[in-house]
């Protein structure tokens, strides 16, 4: 019997030692400052880059103009070795993501590459004076104008296709 009162004690120890544990996280998170909102993508200025591009890019290097001002440009980038590659990336008001991608690499794999992955549909958009094929699947949606002479267009991202067209509306070369 001397044994089975030291086991209770035991058992009632390690309860109590629970306890005391979930109090001391309670407290430590009712006074440690946390925030569960995703953190504020910080806003690029672009206009360096564009102008970078539209000199040295051997086709006529396109951006967006006219959009509101709730679209915020996040990233951007022209690489002149890799195929004269253009890169522009919008956060859009509901937090989804819009790309414009152009670029002299082989189609079908910059395609590949900047739709992440997503396959070419029988559906196209008229957009202005030019036709857009909507490729669908893979990490983004997206849309891509094919009849640009010595390069290829993508606009792809995570947003809504009605985005997509939005941006490619916008889409103006120089």
């Amino acid at each position: 019997m001397a044994g089975s009162k030291g086991k209770q004690k035991t058992v009632w120890d390690m309860i109590l030692s629970l306890g005391l544990i979930g109090i001391a996280a309670g407290v430590v998170y009712l006074f440690i400052p946390h925030d569960d909102h995703a953190p504020d993508i910080k806003r690029v200025d672009y206009r360096v880059e564009l102008l970078t591009a539209r000199r040295a890019a051997s086709y006529p290097v396109a951006a967006p103009e006219g959009l509101p001002g709730t679209w915020k440009a996040t990233s951007v980038r022209f690489d002149g070795a890799d195929s004269d590659r253009w890169h522009l990336g919008f956060q859009i008001p509901d937090g989804q993501y819009v790309q414009i991608e152009q670029s002299t690499q082989k189609r079908s794999d910059f395609i590949e590459d900047a739709s992440q992955g997503a396959k070419a549909t029988k559906a196209t958009e008229k957009i202005g004076d030019r036709t857009w094929t909507r490729y669908t699947g893979g990490r983004y949606d997206a849309l891509v104008l094919e009849d640009t002479p010595g390069s290829t267009t993508v606009v792809a991202g995570t947003a809504p296709f009605g985005e997509l067209v939005k941006m490619a509306g916008a889409l103006k070369s120089a």
